[in-house]
């Protein structure tokens, strides 16, 4: 009987260790360079969100429920995180009880719906402490605020937020002219797609500087691609921009912290039967002998970045989640 080769363990792993729609505008106005519309909400209900999500996520995890996830969830964060409650229940895991400390809000004035706000936040404590860059969207008013993307920053990034005399941060147009950028928000997921995808020469990928979750990734992903080769497995990778909004504040020094999420669709191919197992990152997904000689997946990956006004963006701050899996 041929080895089974735990594929689907491998690649996510490294990636990790290596490692665009629009949203409401930009509200300072041109003319008059006052900040135009009003923010989000105030610091005491952002502490009240971010409580109440909290509660909500912690009861989701004891239950397994990913229907519980709705009511503090959005997507992308919603669909990573029922992924994730599927695999521990297929584990008999369930979360640690989530709890976040000091955490710090970043609330822009804005126009109009949907509306926003992002937290920085540590949750866990020593050597399993995890620092959060959380963005939290209401779609419409009256409508509950849910959690809808949380990369974990490598750094501090969200401490170069500026902020206004309020303590207000400034939201920047993902697309708009003028944003003072070196490469505006909205098109960071298409260089990240195409740098994951064909490596650091592909066109327009030097906006984007070299890093773990840049170029080390794609170095990794395509050394996995070798390895997989040698045990008579196939693997073709391919980052695309996803259908999820990008967005972004302004940064002390006239930059941006920006906010993104891609898609990545994996195809496995072996030639024996029994080489592929649904593993690691994929339980929860498909019956664990799903995969025989083929298998498709499809990931979420949500970024972070900060554009500088000159140079090239750095991205600090990642979450990845396979979603869904098909063998045959």
């Amino acid at each position: 009987m041929a080895a089974r080769t735990l594929v689907p363990i491998l690649l996510p792993g490294l990636l990790a260790a290596a490692a665009a729609a629009g949203c409401s505008g930009n509200t300072t106005s041109a003319a008059s360079g006052k900040p135009q519309g009003t923010p989000a909400l105030t610091k005491a209900q952002a502490q009240q969100v971010l409580t109440s999500f909290a509660a909500g996520a912690n009861q989701a995890g004891r239950r397994f429920s990913g229907k519980a996830l709705r009511s503090v969830e959005a997507d992308p964060q919603l669909s990573m995180d029922v992924a994730a409650l599927k695999l521990r229940r297929s584990v008999r895991q369930r979360p640690p009880k989530l709890a976040f400390a000091n955490p710090t809000f970043y609330i822009p004035r804005l126009a109009g719906y949907p509306r926003w706000f992002a937290a920085d936040a540590v949750s866990g404590q020593g050597k399993r402490s995890l620092r959060h860059a959380l963005l939290f969207t209401q779609a419409e008013q009256g409508t509950p605020w849910l959690l809808t993307a949380d990369p974990y920053p490598s750094d501090a990034a969200l401490g170069r937020i500026a902020l206004d005399r309020e303590g207000y941060a400034t939201p920047v147009s993902p697309g708009g002219k003028g944003h003072g950028l070196a490469v505006a928000p909205a098109k960071l997921p298409q260089a990240h797609a195409a740098l994951l995808t064909n490596g650091p020469g592909a066109p327009g990928t030097s906006v984007l500087a070299d890093g773990a979750k840049t170029s080390e990734t794609y170095k990794a992903l395509k050394q996995g691609e070798k390895v997989l080769a040698g045990r008579g497995v196939t693997l073709s990778s391919r980052f695309s921009p996803s259908r999820y909004s990008v967005y972004a504040l302004r940064t002390k020094d006239r930059g941006a912290v920006v906010w993104y999420i891609l898609q990545q669709s994996e195809a496995y191919s072996a030639s024996q039967r029994g080489r592929l197992a649904v593993s690691g990152d994929l339980v929860g997904l498909a019956p664990t002998k799903a995969g025989t000689t083929r298998m498709d997946t499809t990931v979420l990956v949500q970024y972070l970045a900060t554009v500088p006004p000159k140079g090239r963006a750095t991205v600090s701050g990642m979450y990845r989640k396979a979603v869904a899996a098909q063998g045959s």
